[in-house]
């Protein structure tokens, strides 16, 4: 008798953006082997460095002293119509939603993507103003969206996920020139309800109240949750061979002996 397909415990964790950070490879793989972004070989330092083909986009991952700090930085060099834009991501940061801006960065379809506003996928979904002007909270006060422009001057946007006053878990920061499309991407990430995957909830959950928090835990066919980046990259790998095709939702892989936690 063959033996039992093997499974492995994951947890669905929900809201994402306190979902601790992931796994980095979720970003890092899909745009080296897929959009053909290069990588540095420094073996003597822990960090990533991988720069887009026409060598105007460098994504710097980076561990810094400070666990809070910012690990991630994507730095765009000025264009025609364009100054230099940046965005940076803290170390807890979800990878789903950093993801979200360079899957959007990558898109070939890009340039036909009309701007829309960061703000309407939040409003969308219960957000309301915030004290301070041209922010946006979310429902249970633990995420907060602010831009720091107006109409006649652009200005950079802040995004902060927080669990009070003085108990930040990540900030994620765009510069005044980043395009708008890409940070609509985040906000769409941010506002979508699906939970998140994470092998190791217990140690990077920036809080486990289940007040907060929602962990379901799950087993899962270890097939799956192995093949869930290669299909990634097999999926965005297809948008630049054939004509720009709306993506699926991204599917839960199928789950045996569902609990909650």
């Amino acid at each position: 008798m063959p033996p039992a397909p093997e499974t492995v415990e994951v947890d669905f964790i929900a809201p994402r953006h306190l979902a601790g950070g992931g796994d980095p490879a979720w970003i890092t793989v899909p745009l080296h082997r897929a959009c053909g972004w290069n990588h540095g070989n420094d073996p003597l330092m822990p960090r990533v460095l991988l720069s887009s083909p026409d060598q105007k986009a460098l994504l710097r991952l980076e561990p810094e002293p400070e666990p809070d700090g910012q690990w991630w930085t994507l730095h765009h060099a000025a264009e025609p119509d364009r100054p230099a834009w940046y965005a940076s991501f803290g170390a807890l940061t979800p990878v789903e939603l950093i993801a979200a801006v360079t899957d959007a960065l990558t898109d070939p379809a890009a340039t036909t993507i009309t701007p829309s506003d960061p703000y309407e996928p939040l409003q969308q979904i219960g957000w309301s103003p915030a004290s301070a002007d041209n922010g946006l909270v979310s429902p249970d006060a633990t995420a907060y969206v602010q831009w720091l422009g107006s109409a006649e001057e652009p200005g950079a946007w802040f995004v902060t996920a927080a669990l009070g006053p003085d108990r930040p878990v990540w900030q994620a920061r765009f510069g005044a020139h980043t395009p708008a499309h890409l940070l609509a991407a985040f906000t769409t990430a941010l506002a979508d309800p699906k939970p998140v995957l994470r092998m190791d909830s217990g140690r990077s959950l920036p809080t486990r109240d289940p007040n907060v928090v929602t962990r379901r835990s799950t087993d899962v066919l270890a097939v799956y949750v192995a093949g869930a980046l290669e299909e990634r990259v097999h999926t965005f790998a297809a948008r630049h061979a054939t004509p720009p095709t709306s993506l699926n939702p991204s599917r839960q892989p199928p789950a045996k002996n569902s609990r909650s936690r």
